[in-house]
């Protein structure tokens, strides 16, 4: 099991200054996104981080996520699994919840309502289970150069997006997947998933504090 799990959500980008719904649209990060990103690799490239450099890391294959993770210094050794992709919204990708909620479904609640032709909250949670299966196990997950890397006791990184990353620590926690909906996570935000007393915890949520230099945050 691994010791750690750090949990990053990607930097701003243009949908996610307006609150667009961004599942499988590749859109880049802005100008101030990759100021982000950098900015988390310097506080990572500090103490007691000092770069992670025994930590296994992975990366959704989404362009915003992957940026994020060469800016903040780990993309050289990311692996790329399909299972961090953000939730497939369907007919409602980049639209804003108050937008669905005004032309076409009052009260619309993605966590109770889903999406029309999309992934169900099931589906999503599905997928994160079985990836938190996988570093779980003794030997996780292989290498670009497929040889086995075991993640027993040593910390993972995922570089992700907001709702899948909600979601999979839901179920790291062993709670429904609509529990996701309490979990506010910010852009380019640090979060930390431990250990307390042998069970799964929260050890730090939503830290934004490598941003506070930035002129804009998001």
């Amino acid at each position: 099991m691994p010791a750690r799990i750090l949990l990053v959500r990607h930097g701003e980008t243009e949908w996610s200054v307006t609150g667009r719904h961004t599942g499988r649209t590749d859109i880049p990060l802005t100008e101030d996104g990759r100021a982000m990103a950098r900015a988390l690799g310097v506080r990572l490239a500090a103490a007691p981080w000092n770069g992670l450099p025994d930590a296994l890391v992975l990366t959704s294959p989404l362009d915003r996520a992957k940026e994020t993770c060469a800016l903040a210094g780990l993309g050289d050794r990311a692996v790329e699994r399909p299972e961090l992709m953000e939730w497939d919204y369907g007919s409602y990708e980049g639209r804003t919840g108050a937008d669905i909620r005004a032309a076409d479904h009052p009260g619309w609640l993605i966590w109770r309502d889903g999406v029309p032709g999309g992934e169900k909250l099931s589906d999503v949670a599905a997928r994160v289970d079985a990836l938190l299966a996988d570093l779980n196990t003794e030997h996780g997950v292989p290498e670009p150069d497929t040889t086995v890397m075991h993640c027993a006791d040593r910390d993972v990184v995922l570089f992700a997006h907001g709702h899948l990353l909600r979601i999979l620590t839901a179920r790291w926690l062993g709670l429904p997947p609509e529990f996701a909906q309490r979990f506010k996570l910010g852009t380019a935000a640090l979060c930390i998933l431990s250990w307390e007393y042998g069970a799964p915890a929260v050890e730090l949520w939503n830290d934004q504090g490598h941003l506070e230099t930035l002129t804009h945050k998001s």
